[in-house]
């Protein structure tokens, strides 16, 4: 399997799975007369990110992950989003720059080293490392974040929701 073939289609299936459920929480709020910057506010514990903040991370992470694996700078997104409209935004920016991505340019992914660079430490590993043990992770945990808060507010989803955007896998 190509290193295209392992990164892209799940990093886009979670971002749309992700819309998905925002959407439902979107309507959640509408249909109980709830501000919606309640939701997009909400976060699990007190020091963890809220749900407008995990959204972000999920897009962070794909394009990150995807940028690194084709050999290219991912977009700045600044974090500004504060309502639904803007995430969903945010989201097809990260979807349409992944789409752009060609295959080819995940040639040799697999062995390339990677660094990621952090406040005084640098981590080096291959691309097959890199896609394994943290762009995936990175997306899961912040995604399964974002719908454990939706969850956690009485939004109406399930694991279906999460794993198919609602639909049959």
């Amino acid at each position: 399997m190509s290193m295209h073939d392992a990164a892209v289609p799940t990093l886009l299936r979670v971002l749309g799975n992700l819309k998905h459920v925002l959407k439902k929480g979107e309507a959640h709020a509408e249909a109980r007369k709830v501000d919606p910057a309640v939701l997009l506010n909400s976060r699990l514990a007190l020091d963890m990110h809220p749900l407008v903040r995990q959204v972000q991370m999920v897009s962070d992470s794909a394009k990150g992950g995807a940028a690194r694996l084709a050999g290219v700078e991912p977009p700045s997104m600044p974090d500004t989003e504060t309502n639904f409209a803007e995430l969903y935004q945010r989201i097809d920016k990260t979807v349409d720059f992944i789409k752009s991505l060609k295959p080819e340019q995940f040639d040799g992914a697999d062995t390339r080293v990677i660094t990621l660079q952090f406040p005084g430490r640098e981590l080096k590993m291959s691309g097959q490392e890199l896609l394994g043990t943290f762009t995936l992770p990175n997306l899961f945990f912040h995604a399964v974040t974002a719908y454990n808060i939706l969850r956690h507010n009485g939004v109406e989803i399930g694991k279906m929701d999460f794993l198919a955007g609602g639909q049959a896998a």
